[in-house]
């Protein structure tokens, strides 16, 4: 049994040298040595913003969005957000968080939702809350307006469906905001 052993060690051994020669034998035959000057510089910057969290909000103001928006397309336009969120009181949340108060409330609030890193830095401690500009702005592409957010949904770029989806939000609530205005 020993004498298989030191068969099988020397075998293994004897590998590793062969294996590690030819390795240096080639290293030393195709070795390329690093140019002084390189064939073409690629030069990448990255623009700088005030916030870098927080992305640029859509360009139509809130209010003009608003003034036009129906609850009742936005409930219909809700039923694509519906597999991850609930919007009825009490209903508790699925992969996201429920909606029901969502407008005009602290973000990231829910103690029994695991929120993103990103979204409670985004929410300051509870002093953000989930205004007219931030539902915009993230409704509209999540992943820009706060970058790290879990949020899987691509974002809707098209403004009167987020208005209308905005209404929506507001009606399910105890005390629903006011409509913004200019």
């Amino acid at each position: 049994m020993s004498g298989y052993m030191n068969m099988a060690l020397g075998a293994l051994l004897g590998t590793v040298f062969v294996l590690f020669s030819i390795s240096l034998a080639s290293e030393g035959l195709y070795h390329s040595e690093n140019p002084e000057k390189p064939g073409f510089v690629i030069e990448a910057t990255e623009e700088a913003s005030a916030d870098a969290t927080k992305a640029e909000a859509p360009a139509v103001p809130v209010a003009d969005l608003m003034a036009k928006a129906d609850p009742a397309k936005g409930e219909q336009l809700f039923k694509k957000c519906a597999s991850c969120h609930t919007t009825e009181k009490g209903a508790g949340n699925k992969v996201g968080p429920n909606l029901f108060g969502v407008v005009g409330r602290p973000i990231a609030h829910l103690g029994d939702f695991g929120y993103s890193t990103a979204m409670k830095n985004f929410s300051e401690g509870g002093k953000q809350v989930w205004n007219w500009e931030h539902l915009n702005g993230f409704l509209t592409a999540p992943k820009k307006y706060i970058k790290g957010t879990a949020m899987g949904f691509a974002g809707d770029k098209k403004d009167q469906e987020r208005a209308d989806i905005m209404a929506y939000l507001n009606s399910k609530s105890d005390t629903p905001l006011a409509l913004p205005t200019k």
